[in-house]
Order: C-alpha cells, then structure tokens, then sequence
C-alpha cells in the first residue's frame, strides 16, 4: 500500500484564475513538500510555471519555505505577489 499525503490547496488572485478555482484537494506522494504541491498544480496548469519565483507559500497559515515537508492534513497556500499604492 501506497502512503499518500492528503493536503488541501488554497489559490489566490491570478493562481486562482488560471486553476478554475480557489481550493481542492491533492494527494502527494510520501515525504511530500510544498513544492510537490507546487509541481502537481503546474502539471495540470503549465502556466503557473512562470508565476514560481513570485509566488510565496504558506502551511497551516505560517509563511513556508518551498522545501519544507507536508504532512497529511496539512494546508498550503499560493500567494501571489502584492501591490499597492
């Protein structure tokens, strides 16, 4: 039996607009990091790929490192950049 990491994926703004929506579900492999989950989305999207080095991630509501390891239950969110004036 396969060890999966269930994590639920939050979108925003324009990562939202490409994916069709603002949250789903994804099943990752064991060991699973953020960027797994990165890398799922922009295997459906292929668009996503060019928005990476702007994007910020977060964990369970703390700012999180790309590299950092998911664990099943975990929820992760894309932000993109944000302007203002």
């Amino acid at each position: 039996m396969t060890v999966r990491t269930r994590v639920r994926v939050l979108a925003f703004a324009r990562i939202a607009e490409l994916l069709g929506k603002r949250d789903e579900e994804l099943g990752l492999g064991p060991a699973a990091r953020v960027e797994d989950a990165w890398s799922a989305l922009t295997e459906r999207v292929p668009a996503l790929a060019a928005l990476r080095s702007s994007t910020r991630a977060a964990r369970n509501g703390r700012i999180a490192a790309f590299d950092e390891p998911l664990a099943d239950g975990d929820e992760v969110a894309f932000l993109p950049p944000v302007g203002g004036g």
